[in-house]
């Protein structure tokens, strides 16, 4: 069955879910993805039929709204109408070969011993893709924060004050709701930058949770039923409008030592990951970073990640907010 892709977008106090037809979008007579799953889930319907009792005849050009020079402005593909911090983000390392070479060079101690790094990168290898109905090893898991980190196509990246660098990290990441029953529901997949320290990361394997609470960014598009098996794509840099680096990358079960069930079942046996009502958005890993081939990205430059099947490229300027003077104080409340 082929794919749909559909997108979100706000114009003044207006919001609309769109059907990307291109060169066009179709306005649905929906507000949210979110209000799309919510009606699938409730009327035991699929995505597709909602979508088709929602259609209209009202159609905008694609271009200038990528561009960002239309009325109407992309939004991240999916939020969470009630409170963004309903939202989890999260995503899973060390399932793509290319990523575990360089991490491991990051954290390397010494030519006779093995990092943690590629200790859990061979144990993916090893009991990463169980049988159907088993369960393999557990994946390296991280935490990104909640939504309001979650940023559009378009919009900047932020190195934070106390932050040491920022890069990108281009991958798939999944679009899960959690159901009335509390079962996790994987909606979508998008196209994702998700954008850590790896200054920070590389001084100790320790600080990886540290640099991960980063914003991030999705889209511009949410591809339902996408073809997951092997996705080609690209990632690219630029600078002043002339491109300083770009790596073909590949992502896919098919390019991975983790199945993408056992992904989704470590991250789900979690109790407090399956609480009715919450977004889940979970990235699957990376390819290639430029870090690792030794670029240093500064402020006003641009990320730009496409996969193939997945729509048009995400683009997210960095913005490098100046080096914090003093510490967080906290206030005693007497």
């Amino acid at each position: 069955m082929s794919s749909i892709r559909i997108l979100q977008l706000a114009n003044a106090g207006l919001r609309k879910l769109a059907l990307v037809e291109e060169p066009d979008l179709e306005l649905l007579n929906l507000d949210s993805s979110f209000t799309l799953a919510s009606i699938a889930l409730a009327r035991n319907r699929t995505l597709r039929e909602i979508i088709e009792e929602h259609r209209s005849s009202e159609r905008i050009r694609y271009d200038a709204v990528y561009a960002g020079t239309s009325a109407w402005r992309l939004l991240p593909p999916i939020d969470h109408p009630a409170d963004p911090a309903r939202i989890l983000l999260s995503g899973t390392g060390l399932t793509h070969l290319g990523s575990a070479q360089q991490r491991d060079a990051m954290h390397e101690k010494s030519e006779a011993e093995l990092t943690d790094s590629m200790r859990m990168f061979r144990s993916g290898l090893a009991g990463g893709r169980p049988p159907e109905g088993r369960i393999g090893v557990a994946p390296e898991w991280f935490y990104k924060g909640n939504g309001t980190l979650l940023r559009a196509h378009n919009e900047p990246l932020i190195v934070p004050p106390h932050a040491e660098d920022g890069g990108e990290e281009a991958e798939v990441a999944g679009v899960y709701v959690v159901d009335a029953s509390g079962d996790p529901v994987r909606i979508g997949m998008c196209a994702g930058n998700e954008f850590s320290d790896h200054k920070f990361e590389r001084r100790n394997y320790l600080n990886l949770a540290g640099s991960k609470l980063r914003t991030c960014s999705l889209g511009p598009e949410l591809v339902l039923n996408p073809d997951f098996r092997s996705v080609r794509g690209t990632a690219t840099i630029e600078r002043r409008g002339s491109i300083i680096w770009q790596q073909e990358i590949a992502t896919g079960e098919a390019e991975m030592c983790h199945s993408l069930a056992n992904i989704e079942h470590h991250h789900f046996k979690f109790d407090a990951h399956r609480r009715s009502g919450d977004v889940h958005i979970h990235f699957y890993g990376a390819h290639s970073l430029s870090f690792g081939a030794g670029i240093e990205l500064g402020d006003g430059d641009v990320m730009v990640i496409q996969f193939d099947g997945f729509g048009r490229p995400l683009r997210n300027p960095i913005h490098v907010s100046p080096p914090i003077e003093s510490p967080v104080m906290v206030k005693l409340l007497k």
